[in-house]
């Protein structure tokens, strides 16, 4: 089987800090590859993971638009699908599309009809957004979608559930790989600073429980603090970024450089080392969060979760296990369980880590639909 894999334009694959999409896509090719999958992988330039082919537009990461108005970035993301559409064109060798490109992927997929391979979407953000498309999906016989986690999938509009073949939970090429370290004595919430992740709580009740926090993940396209400085003192579009202003505005007041640290983004070298010396894993979720990349990763690395009970934290954590949840919103209960997790035995985590969140777990079951894909077609709604 021959797979064109999309993973889009914006980071890199592996990405060097943040990236959740690609990183879920660097965890899959190998284990693809593994399998005898061939992978043709749609992505930027600056990628570098073995692939059977590498294909793209942009030469170099476009993630610095991400968040700029529309009317500047709308190219930007269509530029790097016309050179998908244009590749399927030439060649005749593609069994399937599997493509992570929000919104403009399955849609045009979809159009392209007999023209182009069938297509598994994979959804990877809140099933909320976009209702115009989403509640009249329609992947025209083509195109199919699969969720990250059940939860997320329960909350889809019924067309984009009739077109789903079930969830895949993420993975970790860090599962069943790591020994146990001695443990420091902070905290760690892992993620882009944005309201969704809940840093500004985590800060808060940081001082107010006299914790020790580390914050690790970009503000907005600035992965490193003397990076987001300089933008503050020369840019002035720079505030304009939504997740700069839940920066500057909710963040940064509690970011003391002792009870509360901000790192940046990390690679993956200092995030391992970050999140292995962790006590705990924070989730303080403001929002369903469909995926959880930061806590398969928390766990295989042996450190147990304490988060809110939401989105698809109650699929991934074992309650009393590999991590303690509470209810959303329970600020005392959240800080009760931040102090009792680290009781929690980290080879628990590590083992639980390795039979549900390893690469060839993740590609068995990605095979399994592409399978469904390319001999179910006829069938689709």
């Amino acid at each position: 089987m021959r797979v064109l894999l999309n993973a889009g334009p914006w980071l890199s694959v592996p990405p060097a800090g943040y990236g959740g999409i690609e990183n879920v896509v660097a965890t899959l090719v190998p284990a693809l590859r593994d399998r005898g999958v061939q992978v043709v992988l749609a992505t930027v330039g600056t990628s570098t993971i073995a692939a059977d082919e590498v294909v793209f537009r942009h030469p170099v990461p476009q993630f610095p638009l991400l968040q700029l108005p529309y009317n500047r970035v709308m190219g930007c993301v269509m530029a790097h699908m016309d050179h998908v559409v244009r590749e399927l064109a030439r060649r005749e060798d593609v069994d399937l599309v599997h493509d992570h490109v929000e919104a403009v992927g399955p849609v045009v997929l979809a159009a392209l009809g007999s023209a182009a391979p069938p297509a598994l979407h994979t959804l990877h953000w809140d099933l909320g957004k976009h209702p115009a498309l989403y509640e009249n999906f329609d992947g025209r016989g083509r195109v199919r979608v699969n969720g990250v986690s059940a939860d997320q999938l329960y909350r889809a509009p019924a067309a984009l559930r009739a077109a789903s073949l079930g969830h895949v939970h993420l993975a970790t090429p860090l599962a069943g790989r790591r020994a146990g370290v001695d443990k420091g004595r902070y905290a760690i919430v892992l993620g882009r600073i944005t309201p969704g992740k809940g840093q500004e709580d985590a800060a808060r009740l940081a001082h107010a429980a006299g914790q020790e926090l580390v914050l690790a993940g970009p503000v907005g396209p600035y992965d490193r603090p003397a990076a987001l400085a300089r933008a503050l003192r020369d840019d002035p579009d720079a505030l304009r970024n939504p997740d700069v202003q839940y920066w500057q505005e909710r963040v940064r007041p509690w970011v003391d450089g002792r009870c509360v640290r901000w790192v940046g983004s990390v690679g993956p070298a200092k995030r391992d080392a970050l999140l292995a010396g962790a006590l705990v894993s924070l989730c303080p979720l403001q929002w369903d969060e469909p995926g959880g990349t930061a806590v398969v990763e928390s766990l295989a690395l042996g450190t147990p979760v304490a988060g809110y009970r939401r989105g698809c934290l109650p699929e991934l954590v074992d309650d009393g296990g590999t991590g303690l949840l509470v209810a959303p919103g329970d600020e005392d209960g959240l800080v009760t369980a931040w102090r009792n997790a680290r009781r929690l035995d980290p080879r628990t985590c590590r083992r639980v880590a390795a039979e549900r969140f390893s690469p060839s777990r993740m590609a068995d079951d990605y095979v399994s639909l592409y399978e469904k894909v390319c001999t179910g077609q006829d069938s689709f709604a």
